[in-house]
């Protein structure tokens, strides 16, 4: 095989007496296993295909024998994890497409464009699938927002996330955004979208058909993003600033262009294979859609269109430019297919051809430049199942009594300071700046438990959410990850939904360190466990590892984007209290478990002890007991306790629905601010109209589920009565006040 080689590339020789494949993040066994593949030493652009494809963030080869203990099956389930996205039938021959997807490590050196080419990455890989995208999500998370660095950072994301969705016209309907010092230096930037897609416009990324030709699709490629993909699978270091052109440069109005012109492709039925280049650009696509069709590629770089002079094999390869897809077509749909895209005014390159021996062949200036085993590359990376040890921390906390804390006298103010904490308090800040109502289909604007989006042309709608305690996960790391599926199922159901399937994202630590990976398999295993009891299956996501600052790992953050079905628009169900007079209802049970909590954090300083406890029939029975209550048409609003408990989620139904509260509770040998602030699991508010509040009552006691009446909805203060005892008594406008100005104040 001829090389092609820049003055600047290395020889083979060169790159195996120098090591230089570890600068690249190739192990020594991993390269020898490489010369064994190709019987032969590597050039830098092989060696350089190799890195990327065997990077965590494509062959997940730290996490995959993690990822098999999900549940990824379901009657529902149309297609599971291994494409673009996973996708859920929602009857009528329609069905729902949605994945999440991080970009971490772009964003702490380039926060604007890495959040911005996150929001469009997983755009790509929504109609990569043939789906319209509906809707766009986020879960962030930062350090303390005192520190002028995280305040940049949290800034400069929440702009670039509003840029590019706000440009390319696709909504952003919800989301999370969460401050934590275990989040300083090392933000979590995880972008979710959603789309409805009919059964018979499915699509893979599969390279079908010998002899067929390859096109490659957008504006031209460029030198930004190379080595995207093992950037992202290498822990942040004071280094990391210099590897700015591993962030990707993003162009929503070229987007929009691509994806215009790539579903009107797709509804022309000529397409046999398409995918968006995103990790790892052109070597990722053209890599996997050769192997799911099992068959080998040949690329003719000279053809890729270029933006800059000169480039190399390595370069176009490594390139993660954005905006750019590959697909495949008969030779007889090629004139009808470049048609489209001129219309659009978008590049249609020929730059390959679909063939049958298995390799992946690179050609440039004539010359055979690459040459390497498709299997190799995809499907051969070597699976490390890593030692695991149980953290110190964990055993210590152990014995930690979360209870022993001096009580709380004035409840008034530590309501004040759980529901001005950045994490709590309102995010209209954030949500603001995103046009959450373009394409005039959201019906329930982010602020409520899940966002809501209604299909066209049905009854139907979609919930939406991402959700997950960081915190909790720490302390337990299984439990914490039931109570992450679990809190997303409870959104869910609160909109009116029935929970359907999850995608996660799973952002931990390195994985080379015992204690982290003993975090990542507990974690896993109590959201697979959740999963099965829910019965949502997980239909995809994203592993992002080697998430760490000066003073170790980020809080174990396993995030998950659910989407539930509300079967009738009549069922949408919103936390805000509707009425004077309404009666209000607590369903579950309280008890003093205060490890991880918000007003542990905020009024005590600390994060220790154990998370809640969570029985998964329990939250389950939970759940279906409050959908059909929804669907029965008994509720008028019903939120779910989480952060804050008790207390903040009062305050919120109260804040959202401009109508205060009068509340009588009993302590049941609860100490008042245990009582207030716990977040014991698979709790949720109701509210009913008084004629239909005993019906709902005595249906909710005949399915085994808890339930007391706590109050009515009146008047214009929140007040709480303890044992017959005034416990606080705040107007609902301060508390507003509280909540909205939290992050403004903070960001001034």
């Amino acid at each position: 095989m001829t090389q092609q080689l820049s003055a600047k590339e290395p020889t083979a020789e060169q790159i195996a007496e120098q090591q230089i494949y570890k600068q690249m993040g190739v192990s020594d066994s991993e390269y020898e296993l490489i010369c064994g593949f190709l019987g032969r030493k590597p050039n830098y652009t092989e060696i350089g295909v190799f890195s990327v494809m065997w990077s965590e963030h494509c062959a997940y080869k730290n996490s995959k024998p993690l990822l098999r203990r999900f549940p990824v099956d379901g009657p529902r389930v149309l297609m599971g994890p291994g494409e673009g996205a996973g996708i859920v039938d929602i009857g009528d021959n329609q069905a729902v497409v949605f994945k999440i997807e991080s970009h971490n490590h772009p964003s702490a050196v380039e926060p604007f464009q890495g959040a911005a080419t996150g929001v469009g990455g997983i755009i790509r890989d929504i109609f990569s699938m043939g789906a319209r995208p509906i809707a766009s999500l986020n879960s962030l998370r930062f350090g303390r927002l005192e520190s002028d660095r995280v305040k940049y950072l949290f800034e400069h994301v929440v702009s670039g996330i509003a840029g590019y969705g706000n440009c390319i016209g696709i909504p952003t309907v919800g989301g999370e955004v969460v401050f934590d010092e275990s989040y300083e230096g090392n933000p979590l930037v995880n972008a979710m979208c959603v789309g409805l897609i009919d059964h018979d416009k499915i699509q893979r990324g599969v390279a079908k058909g010998v002899g067929n030709p390859v096109f490659y699709v957008g504006p031209p490629t460029g030198r930004d993003g190379i080595h995207g993909a093992t950037f992202a699978s290498e822990e942040l270091t004071e280094e990391s600033e210099a590897k700015r052109t591993a962030v990707q440069v993003g162009d929503p109005f070229m987007e929009k262009l691509v994806m215009e012109a790539c579903l009107e492709l797709i509804d022309t039925g000529i397409v046999l294979g398409i995918q968006d280049m995103g990790a790892a650009g052109l070597t990722c696509s053209s890599a996997e859609m050769a192997s799911k069709a099992g068959n080998g590629l040949e690329l003719y770089l000279d053809q890729v269109p270029q933006r800059e002079e000169g480039m190399t094999a390595y370069e176009m390869m490594l390139s993660e430019s954005q905006e750019r897809m590959l697909f495949v077509v008969e030779p007889k749909d090629e004139a009808q297919a470049r048609e489209i895209f001129d219309r659009w005014g978008v590049i249609c390159a020929k730059v390959g051809k679909v063939t049958d021996d298995g390799q992946l062949k690179l050609f440039h200036h004539g010359e055979l430049v690459g040459d390497m085993p498709v299997t190799a590359l995809v499907d051969e990376c070597p699976i490390y199942n890593k030692p695991s040890t149980v953290p110190a921390y964990y055993t210590e906390n152990e014995n930690v009594d979360t209870t022993r804390y001096a009580e709380v006298k004035d409840l008034g103010a530590a309501l004040e300071q759980v529901l001005g904490s950045p994490s709590v308090s309102s995010k209209a800040w954030v949500y603001e700046q995103y046009d959450y109502m373009v394409r005039t289909s959201t019906a329930v604007r982010p602020g409520s438990d899940a966002a809501v989006v209604t299909v066209g042309g049905t009854r139907k709608a979609l919930a939406m959410t991402t959700d997950c305690n960081g915190r909790f996960v720490y302390l337990d790391p299984e439990v914490g990850g039931r109570i992450a599926v679990s809190e997303a199922a409870r959104n869910i159901v609160c909109s009116g939904a029935e929970p359907l399937a999850i995608t996660d994202n799973l952002n931990f630590g390195s994985p080379e360190k015992p204690d982290i990976f003993w975090q990542m398999e507990k974690a896993v295993d109590g959201m697979a466990e959740a999963c099965r009891v829910l019965e949502t299956p997980v239909i995809g996501g994203n592993v992002s590892l080697y998430n760490e600052n000066a003073k170790g790992a980020i809080y174990p953050t396993p995030v998950v984007g659910m989407v539930g079905l509300v079967h009738d628009v009549d069922h949408i169900t919103t936390q805000g209290f509707k009425q004077e007079g309404d009666v209000i209802f607590l369903l579950g049970e309280t008890k003093a478990e205060l490890g991880g909590s918000e007003f542990q954090a905020v009024v005590h300083g600390v994060t220790e002890g154990r998370p809640p406890v969570l029985d998964l029939e329990t939250e389950k029975k939970l759940l279906d007991t409050v959908l059909a209550s929804i669907q029965k048409g008994l509720v008028n609003s019903a939120h779910d306790l989480s952060e804050g408990g008790l207390a903040v989620a009062l305050a919120e139904s109260c804040i959202s629905g401009s109508i205060g509260a009068n509340i009588a509770l009993e302590s049941a040998g609860l100490r008042p601010d245990h009582l207030l602030f716990s977040e014991s699991q698979s709790r949720i508010l109701l509210t009913a109209s008084a004629d239909k509040a005993e019906e709902l009552e005595q249906y909710i006691a005949g399915q085994g589920v808890p339930v007391a009446v706590i109050g009515r909805t009146q008047g214009n203060s929140l007040s709480i009565e303890i044992n017959r005892v005034s416990a606080l008594n705040k107007p609902v406008e301060g508390l507003k006040q509280v909540w909205e100005e939290a992050i403004p104040c903070r960001m001034k």
